[in-house]
This record gives structure tokens, sequence and C-alpha cells, in this order.
């Protein structure tokens, strides 16, 4: 069986929200949900915390995840990307335990939302397509961006002009055709991402070929402030989704 290596990334700065990845979610701080989506997976080796903060450290390691490292400050800014912090934890694991997973699961506290299965599904879809380098959760997008404008060129008066955002061949103007007509776009919905670890040392997220893991768009939430942690707290009371077991959380209530 295959090693996995399941990583719940979660700094101490958050301006839109502070301290969200452990404010209470359901009775649970919000990075708990990832982890126990991350444990409960049957496929999943080991499930981590990447964080740069002792009391996100010990709430990750209440709710039942490792900790085995504190991600350097540089790697946890508000325009840190994904890619330095994910090489820090195989480069960590690798030097300092001699153990090289083959798989890693991205699974973001921001988006909370995962039912049971769905690691799962998501890992056994990359083991079977080898030419694929990474599965990402999407659904379809809830606007087209074929009806979307940028700002272009300008008058003499310095007033900007609106230009269409995306062509499409075959139909002059898509931003005024019947959406139905245009094709179907799938938006990221940033729950789950699993990727070869070969395609992150090769140096990305997600590599040439990505397979989608398609999902419900009703439960796609991303909290970036409060109105998305209002949503995904509406959504949760009724939906069977991934949540915490009691015994795991029992030192972090």
């Amino acid at each position: 069986m295959l090693d996995v290596l399941a990583v719940v990334p979660a700094r101490g700065g958050s301006k839109g929200l502070p301290r969200k990845n452990i404010r209470h979610l359901q009775g649970h701080p919000l990075l708990a949900y990832s982890i126990a989506a991350g444990k409960q997976s049957l496929r999943v080796s080991r499930t981590i915390c990447s964080t740069d903060d002792l009391e996100i450290q010990q709430q990750a390691l209440a709710c039942g995840a490792e900790v085995p490292f504190l991600r350097p400050p540089s790697l946890a800014q508000d325009i840190s990307p994904d890619l330095p912090l994910f090489l820090h934890a195989l480069q960590w694991f690798d030097e300092h335990q001699h153990w090289k997973p083959e798989i890693v699961v991205h699974l973001r506290p921001t988006s909370p939302i995962r039912f049971s299965g769905q690691v799962d599904e998501a890992i056994e879809l990359l083991v079977a397509h080898p030419e694929a380098t990474s599965v990402r959760a999407v659904c379809p997008s809830p606007c087209t961006p074929y009806k979307m404008w940028r700002t272009g060129g300008q008058d003499q008066e310095g007033e900007a002009f609106m230009e269409p955002l995306l062509q499409l061949p075959g139909i002059t103007e898509p931003f005024n055709h019947p959406r139905q007509e245009l094709p179907v776009i799938w938006w990221q919905t940033g729950g789950l991402d699993v990727i070869r670890v070969s395609t992150i040392l090769g140096g990305s997220m997600t590599g040439k070929n990505v397979l989608p893991l398609l999902t419900d768009q009703n439960y796609a939430v991303d909290i970036d402030g409060e109105i998305g942690f209002q949503v995904a707290e509406a959504l949760m009371q009724q939906l069977d989704c991934i949540r915490p077991k009691p015994h795991e959380m029992s030192n972090s209530l």
C-alpha cells in the first residue's frame, strides 16, 4: 500500500477572521474537521498539521493530528504560497524520519465540509490513473467567466473601457450568449487536493494532468470572513458530513 501523508496547513495569522483556524465551529475548532477527514480515511497513513503557532499546535495535537515540527515564520505569511510549506514538510520527514510518502492530501481548514469516503475516493482516483499528477475537488462554477469583464483601453479622458475576460471560438459575443449554450466551467472548491509527491518535488501543487473530483456546489464553503463562517455553521446543521470524534477532542474542549 502506498504511503499517503495528509497535511492540514493552519498558520496563526489571519486578518480576515483572526485565529479562525481554532475558532469553534459546531463545538469544535475549525481545523478539527480537516484533521478528522485525514484520520478517518482508510488510505491516509499519517495526518499532520503544519503550523507556525504554539496554540494551534496544541489544539491540533488534541484533535489527533501529528505536529512533529513548527513551520518557519517565513512560510506562514499572508502571501505565502502552498508549495514551499509542502516542500518543507516533505524535506523534514526525509531528513528526520527517513520517510518518503508517495502521495500528499491537502486538507484546508477553511473548507471544512467533506463527506465520508471522499478522501479515499480522490486517492483511489489518482492511483488508478498513473499519468495523472493530481486530483482536485471541483464543482460547477456558480457563474461563467465568459460573462466576466476586465478593464482595457482608455478614452481621451482616461476613462477605462471594459473588454471581455474570455473569447470563445465560433461565438462572437459569448457574454451575450445564453449561459446554457456556453462551455461548462469547473470551480475548485478548496476542500480537497490529492497530489503525487513527485509533482510537488517537481515544483507544482497540481502538475499538468489534473483529474476532477466532482462535488456538490451547494456544499462548497471557503471560510475567509464572518459570513463564510456563518454559512458553514448553517450548512453543517443539516449535513451528515465528517465530524471530529468525541474521544479525539477530549483535550481541546
